[in-house]
């Protein structure tokens, strides 16, 4: 079945997100600002005040780190937008999303459903997850604008909050859902279900180096 193309702003209602279903495409219309580690341990770390009004400009936090600059007279060069591995920031996000009312967590590789259902579930909220590697690109397309960079001067350009003007951005993934369910957990327990009869038959591994065994339960999924 053909997976289903939602249009979605980055200032979502709950029952737009109540609606969106494991494996929907997402593009997103909007402002979206980056935040990652940085950010997090200033704002809640270090009670730095955020250069935001959050949620009502946005509830869409992006892990990631563009490729872009700020030239001499200010003005922004955006080319690619390339999302970094949310798990890195998991610790930080019950109490990032409580205070700031993030709706959309946008990232690469996404988290465990434990997560969303302690995480995101008790406040409104769902993952979406890149598509595949090598769509910074593409991704940049949907970026009309720049609106800013808030702390650059404390933490660099990776790690500064940008904001963007997004124009129907994406594809994006809907990883999880508002019960907690985590789309590539159920992926791959899809897939080892039929582990057996793809390995039936077959010889038992001589070598035995790490990864090649005929036991199932070693079995190790990526």
């Amino acid at each position: 079945m053909k997976p289903r193309e939602v249009e979605l702003s980055t200032t979502p209602t709950p029952e737009e997100i109540a609606a969106l279903r494991l494996g929907d495409i997402v593009y997103l219309t909007g402002l979206m600002y980056t935040a990652r580690e940085g950010v997090y341990m200033r704002a809640l770390e270090d009670k730095a005040n955020i250069p935001m009004e959050l949620p009502s400009q946005s509830a869409a936090n992006f892990h990631c780190s563009p490729a872009a600059s700020i030239r001499e007279d200010g003005s922004f060069d955006m080319g690619a937008v390339t999302a970094t591995a949310s798990f890195r920031f998991a610790k930080w996000l019950p109490e990032w999303i409580a205070k700031t009312g993030a709706r959309l967590i946008v990232g690469k590789g996404g988290m465990s459903s434990r997560d969303y259902k302690e995480y995101f579930v008790p406040n409104g909220a769902i993952y979406l997850s890149t598509v595949g590697y090598g769509t910074g690109a593409l991704l940049g397309r949907g970026v009309e604008n720049v609106e800013a960079v808030h702390w650059n001067e404390e933490l660099g350009l990776a790690q500064a909050m940008w904001v963007l003007k997004c124009n129907r951005m994406g594809p994006f993934l809907v990883a999880s859902d508002m019960e907690g369910n985590c789309l590539f957990e159920r992926e791959n327990a899809r897939i080892a279900e039929n582990l057996d009869r793809v390995y039936e038959g077959t010889k038992p591994a001589v070598l035995k180096r790490f990864g090649e065994t005929d036991n199932r339960a070693d079995e190790l999924i990526g």
